[in-house]
């Protein structure tokens, strides 16, 4: 008899690893398949954020892939004429999340990492070299048909399967999902170079966006002595002759001659702005590059494939644990779609709006643009961090009252321990529903893990003080997924705070008339 997994994920990237070790620790049977053997030993994914880096404290991964980052260098756009017109940076310390808030990393060995801590748990079964031919829906169950790497078919059961599987999806394509076209479409050649001693001499000091209409292109400083160029390509240039190296050389002799470094990978690429229609399809979901693609602009590609399975990890883990069921359990896995499109089509848009500052042709057009940009600020270059292009959560599973505060990731501070040392407020407190209050308010009886910040309980760097001041603020529900259900400032605001989360959380509702059940 087939053994019935509570999930099955096709695809052992990145997302399809962090998906496994999420669900692996809350103790689901999870399955996992790649039709690789090994992990891709070049870099495709560069940048990742805190927000990323707190899931990978989620996993216990966090520690072993610092070795592997630095942090991200400010990045300077310069127009026409050479000119600084705008500088990317990252938000000032203290740092909200408690990590870097901008990163660069080597993917080959992080992704190793995070497919060894998948590996590691129990009720996590993986294949490797296992290829989906097929998938059907019925009975509860989704059949996934794979040839595995001796060439034999083989069935696996799943009450629910994600498919993390890549941009050329199969699961997609079997699902019968579309993409929508948010209208980009470029060519360009992705470079990476080991770069020596002599050659780093020659290169900018911080990353830089070279906005100009002859050549669109950027280069972003990575870990150690890696450094990527990202190049647009002219109408009529061949996207394979441009990746021989003796071709990738002449377009890079502008910063490094075959004397400088070394090719790492060259690769040419249709940068895209694609969405998927569906995020679900009854007991299929997609996630990673399989639901969404976007130009690389603010390196986000890898930060929201994460995001993806951040978000609807614990969302399967309430359903299979039966903490929701029937059509409250149906609503809360569609949350999952509607959060994230939205979130990824606002994210697309910001992202677009980069490229467009960046890939202006036409030289009238890209003067005026550098002129309107100094003019914005006063001929003054300020600081801006790239936080601030991640949108908030809009839809879905949040309370009904519409305070600033509300769909935004919630910080997590160092709290003070007994011992002298201060712990990030996640390792004490988990990572399920929490209620945070700063002691201004009466701290009322919840289900919800209770996080009351004041005389007792004390935090090191001031970071949720910060928060609550900018949301005029003394309370938050905190989801799983560290973003904010909900605000309070005041006492009748948290107790309909509470009222709203009991509504739209069907398993707080029942644990309400459950125990007054039990006092009558």
């Amino acid at each position: 008899m087939t053994q019935v997994y509570d999930v099955a994920i096709v695809g052992f990237g990145p997302s399809g690893a962090v998906a496994a070790s999420l669900l692996g620790q809350a103790g689901l049977k999870t399955y996992v398949c790649d039709k690789t053997s090994t992990v891709y030993e070049k870099p495709r994914a560069i940048a990742l954020d805190h927000e990323i880096m707190r899931v990978f404290q989620q996993i216990g991964v966090a520690e072993d892939v610092l070795p592997h980052m630095e942090p991200f260098t400010p990045s300077e756009y310069f127009g026409v004429d050479g000119q600084l017109i705008r500088r990317m940076t990252m938000v000032a310390p203290p740092y909200p999340l408690g990590y870097t808030p901008s990163n660069v990393f080597t993917q080959p060995p992080v992704e190793r990492i995070l497919r060894a801590r998948a590996a590691a748990l129990p009720s996590v079964t993986i294949e490797l070299g296992a290829e989906l031919l097929s998938l059907s829906q019925g009975d509860g169950l989704v059949t996934l048909k794979l040839r595995n790497s001796s060439g034999n078919e083989q069935t696996v059961r799943a009450r629910y399967v994600i498919g993390c599987d890549g941009a050329t999806s199969t699961v997609r394509a079997q699902a019968g999902i579309e993409l929508d076209d948010l209208d980009f479409d470029e060519p360009w050649l992705v470079v990476d170079v080991l770069v020596n001693e002599q050659g780093l001499k020659k290169l900018p000091l911080t990353s830089v966006q070279y906005c100009e209409p002859e050549r669109p292109c950027t280069m972003v400083i990575g870990p150690g002595n890696h450094r990527r160029w990202e190049i647009s390509l002219k109408e009529g240039e061949d996207p394979v002759e441009v990746a021989k190296p003796e071709n990738t050389w002449k377009l890079l002799s502008r910063w490094l001659t075959p004397e400088d470094g070394e090719l790492w990978r060259q690769a040419s690429y249709r940068f895209h702005a694609l969405v998927a229609h569906d995020w679900r399809k009854g007991r299929v979901f997609l996630a990673g590059d399989a639901a969404h693609q976007q130009p690389p602009f603010m390196g986000q590609g890898m930060c929201q494939g994460i995001r993806d399975v951040a978000n609807l990890s614990w969302k399967l883990a309430a359903v299979l644990k039966n903490e929701v069921a029937g059509k409250a359990a149906d609503a809360l896995l569609d949350s999952y779609g509607d959060e994230r499109k939205r979130h990824v089509r606002d994210l697309t848009t910001r992202i677009k709006g980069a490229g467009a500052v960046i890939c202006e042709r036409d030289l009238g057009k890209a003067r005026a643009r550098d002129k309107r940009m100094l003019d914005e600020c006063g001929g003054v270059v300020k600081d801006t961090p790239r936080q601030d292009v991640i949108p908030r959560l809009e839809t879905g599973l949040l309370s009904s009252a519409m305070t600033t505060g509300r769909g935004t990731l919630f910080p997590q501070p160092r709290i003070n321990a007994a011992s002298g040392n201060a712990v990030l407020m996640d390792k004490t407190f988990g990572h399920g529903w929490r209620l945070v209050t700063d002691g201004k308010l009466a701290s009322p009886d919840t289900p919800m893990t209770l996080v009351a910040l004041g005389k007792a309980l004390t935090e090191a760097d001031g970071v949720t003080a910060l928060w609550m001041q900018k949301h005029n603020c003394h309370a938050a529900i905190v989801r799983p997924d560290h973003y904010t259900f909900g605000t309070a400032s005041t006492q009748a605001e948290l107790d309909q705070l509470l009222a709203n989360w009991r509504k739209a959380w069907p398993s707080a509702a029942h644990h309400n008339e459950t125990e007054t059940a039990n006092s009558n």
